[in-house]
């Protein structure tokens, strides 16, 4: 375990290595790194650079070990190495050791997804990520020094493993960040909600399956709401609702339809008639939105401070992300798009790490990692609300208190 002298050498070599000029040293542990897999996309991020508020970026950071869990066709893990000239270990340990005997990284980018992993019976990918995390830290604990980690997407399908993450990152004094680029990506248009807000009630559309398009989603509707009066202080209950259920609660007010038709209003990528012969609509209006959404799904959020928030699922009538809240007080109806650009470039991943890299050469995270913390913990209650006959849940567990950065950290240029 690191001491609190340990912590302070440690703190005070990484200042003197910032001073010195030399480069940050970073490990990547990837469950598969093959072409339009996460771990290629952040990854050759740190390799080549990456566009971002009109510049080409390169960070001061090598990549000089990396782990990779599977490799499948088409694995470019080797290719990489030989390139640029790093290492592939074995194991994790040798990985962030360098194939020596002490840490031998300033960094450590964890990606866990893709590959080939089993999924539980709420429908979870189980992407070893905890099991990466932990063997991370096992080198930290045995070698007498920790350094920033970034962990992709949830922290883990379990709360208590992501809880526990969380709270190892605190004991042994490192900066971590995690979660996906919807908070980071630009917004059309570029909108932030007052710090300190009384939001009324919010609305977040998103589209694909579970789990990994509605953690996109979640988190999308978290950076937003987080920012109301008296910070994040957690979520009290959560319902998921499928199907004709998902109508019902909206013809019975449990969301509000200015909200969704707001949200809608922002999608590039409406589909029915528009796709078909160019005509706009309003989807919510005209009835074409039940229509095109087969399989609907409205997740339901009881914040412990009384906010209560809709985020739904909307496959085949959108192939974005959107955001709308109303402010107690105010007529206006706040909403945007969480822009995310196409393949194969999806610069959004460049936004995404460019907060890693700002935390590798600071030390210092961005925001707080205890909102994909809270994220991971609401997505997997929804889940378990969907296998127990879409009850609505208590969940004490969830008390999860923090404070929204004073800026978002999207991006605005």
């Amino acid at each position: 375990m690191l001491t609190r002298r340990v912590f302070i050498q440690t703190s005070a070599f990484a200042a003197a290595a910032a001073q010195s000029g030399q480069p940050k040293r970073i490990a990547i542990i990837a469950t598969i790194y093959r072409y339009l897999s996460h771990g290629q996309h952040m990854g050759d991020r740190f390799l080549v650079g990456y566009p971002y508020a009109g510049a080409w970026q390169k960070p001061n950071i090598k990549v000089v070990s990396l782990y990779v869990d599977q490799k499948p066709d088409g694995d470019l893990s080797g290719e990489r190495a030989r390139e640029f000239d790093f290492h592939v270990y074995p194991t994790i340990a040798e990985t962030l050791r360098c194939g020596g005997s002490k840490l031998a990284v300033d960094g450590v980018l964890v990606i866990g997804e893709h590959g080939n992993y089993p999924r539980n019976e709420k429908g979870q990918v189980l992407y070893p990520r905890y099991e990466f995390f932990e063997q991370c830290v096992k080198v930290f604990e045995q070698d007498g020094r920790a350094v920033p980690v970034y962990n992709d997407k949830h922290l883990s399908y379990s709360f208590e493993k992501a809880k526990a993450m969380v709270d190892t990152s605190r004991r042994l004094r490192f900066p971590m960040l995690a979660g996906s680029s919807i908070p980071v990506t630009w917004r059309l248009p570029s909108i932030e909600l007052p710090l300190g807000c009384d939001i009324e009630s919010a609305v977040m559309v998103g589209e694909g399956g579970s789990d990994a398009m509605d953690f996109h989603a979640l988190e999308g509707l978290q950076c937003m709401v987080e920012r109301r009066r008296g910070g994040e202080t957690g979520v009290k209950a959560v319902q998921l609702l499928q199907g004709d259920a998902v109508w019902k609660a909206m013809d019975e007010g449990r969301y509000a339809k200015d909200l969704l038709t707001a949200a809608l209003s922002r999608s590039d990528t409406p589909l029915g008639l528009t796709e078909a012969d160019g005509r706009t609509q309003d989807l919510v209006a005209s009835g074409e939105l039940q229509k095109l959404v087969q399989k609907p799904a409205a997740y339901f959020i009881e914040y412990r401070d009384g906010l209560k928030a809709t985020m739904l699922m909307l496959d085949g009538a959108i192939k974005d992300f959107n955001f709308a809240a109303r402010l107690k007080g105010s007529p206006r109806i706040w909403s945007t798009q969480f822009l995310l650009t196409p393949e194969p470039n999806v610069t959004y991943s460049a936004c995404l790490m460019h907060k890693a890299a700002q935390m590798f050469e600071t030390g210092l995270s961005p925001y707080p990692v205890e909102r994909t913390l809270l994220v991971s913990g609401i997505l997997e209650s929804c889940l378990t609300s969907k296998i127990k006959d879409h009850a609505r849940l208590e969940t004490p567990h969830l008390d999860v208190i923090y404070k929204a950065p004073k800026e978002s950290q999207f991006a605005r240029t």
